[in-house]
């Protein structure tokens, strides 16, 4: 067969591995100059690494990633530093990053709550039963077993940072598979994301996977001769099959002629969009060398997120620059998406004074702000139901995006594996 690929992230990318294996030819459209997707990064000249312009890190228990990594012959190159992971309490920051140390944390107060906690994430890490626990809200669920301190201190801020004015309608499954799935142990590439993304491509391209870039698709339709046809820079091309790899929204207006049931299923998913600032700085920011810094929104702080990359791999990775990413989930409309790079560094400059009261703005050396509408779907109560087929009702073409790897959260890990779930079916 031929096949087309849209997208060449880590899902659009498993999937052509897979088809091209099973022998049949296989081209890869992508409308950015790179390979990646949102796990794609960049570097400057003085850097041996790229940084990520979404940050990402893999744990130990992605076993697709890993899975890929080793057919491609790439697992010597995977590091699993252990970097430290805080939460604020009472304006101090206490380690957050093993069992351990969330039941010395004193937000949760002494007695019931602890053990409240402690039953919970248990239950929770036992349970295989996710099904159930999507036909209530995590607000609901958490709020009637974890109690109201521990939901109110440790997972209703969570649930708000990622989701906004949607954190009430979120299932529980969805905070199932966040806990079930996750290690204390964080894992990358050696290079960097976009190294890994380099090498993958070059090892598609050695199988003799054709990958297009610069290259936008403008629709994709079935042809008189029963196969699919697509239209990317005013020549249109036959394929056997196609796999669209894109978000739900794209997906519609690349194939309108989808059934409306169908359509109307990509419309109605919601997801949050996300604004990334990465920051090269002079100094380190954290002077006790943590990594991720979880903010809850009620602190008054104007992001979900701080990561210091350099206290996760060496400055000496990026000429001595200390990086540092400040990012949210938002909803569409929100102003960060319409702000200019110096209005948000304004917004986000006494939140930094708060990490290091010491810290002045002369020590930005660069900033990137990077922007996407597509970054976390929403589940909500029976989502299974709403979760679109890979198999689309139209004969030859497919659809797998990060909205069809619930109850699992969006990462390269499940884009990996729904990239080959599609594969499978293609080849089935």
């Amino acid at each position: 067969m031929k096949i087309a690929i849209i997208g060449a992230g880590y899902g659009g990318m498993s999937a052509a591995y897979d088809l091209r294996q099973a022998g049949h030819e296989v081209i890869i459209f992508e409308s950015a100059n790179f390979v990646g997707g949102l796990a794609a990064g960049f570097k400057e000249p003085h850097w041996d690494w790229s940084v990520e312009k979404f940050y990402h890190h893999w744990f130990q228990s992605d076993s697709s990633m890993m899975g890929m990594i080793e057919e491609l012959g790439l697992r010597d190159k995977v590091i699993f530093p252990r970097p430290l992971t805080v939460m604020l309490y009472k304006d101090n920051w206490y380690p957050f990053d093993s069992i351990l140390n969330a039941l010395r944390f004193p937000g949760l107060g002494f007695g019931i709550n602890k053990i409240r906690f402690g039953f919970v994430g248990l239950f929770l890490r036992i349970t295989n039963n996710w099904k159930a626990l999507e036909k209530e809200t995590a607000d609901a669920w958490m709020m009637k077993w974890a109690g109201k301190k521990v939901y109110e201190q440790m997972w209703k801020p969570l649930l708000i940072g990622k989701f906004g004015p949607f954190y009430k309608d979120v299932n529980m499954a969805w905070m199932w598979a966040r806990i079930k799935a996750r290690t204390t142990r964080l894992g990358t590439f050696t290079g960097g994301f976009q190294k890994f993304a380099d090498l993958f491509a070059e090892k598609l391209r050695e199988m003799g996977v054709e990958i297009r870039l610069g290259a936008n698709v403008k629709f994709i339709k079935q042809n008189q001769a029963g196969g699919m046809s697509i239209d990317a820079g005013g020549a249109v091309e036959s394929f056997d099959k196609v796999l669209v790899t894109t978000s739900p929204n794209l997906m519609a207006k690349l194939c309108p002629d989808l059934p409306e049931n169908y359509l109307k299923g990509l419309l109605e998913l919601k997801s949050m969009g996300a604004v990334v600032m990465v920051l090269s700085l002079t100094q380190q920011l954290s002077k006790e060398g943590y990594y991720w810094f979880n903010l809850p929104k009620d602190a008054g702080f104007p992001m979900l997120a701080l990561v210091e990359h350099t206290n996760f791999v060496p400055k000496e990775h990026f000429g001595g620059d200390h990086i540092v990413y400040a990012g949210d989930y938002l909803e569409a409309g929100h102003k960060y998406f319409s702000m200019s790079d110096d209005q948000l560094l304004e917004q986000f400059i006494p939140a930094f004074k708060k990490f290091n009261p010491a810290f002045e703005r002369t020590w930005v050396k660069k900033v990137w702000v990077n922007k996407t509408n597509y970054a976390q779907p929403v589940p909500l109560v029976n989502h299974s139901k709403n979760i679109p087929a890979i198999q689309t009702p139209i004969h030859g073409l497919y659809f797998a995006s990060m909205s069809q790897v619930y109850p699992w959260d969006r990462g390269t890990n499940f884009a990996v594996e729904i990239g080959r779930r599609a594969a499978r079916i293609m080849l089935g």
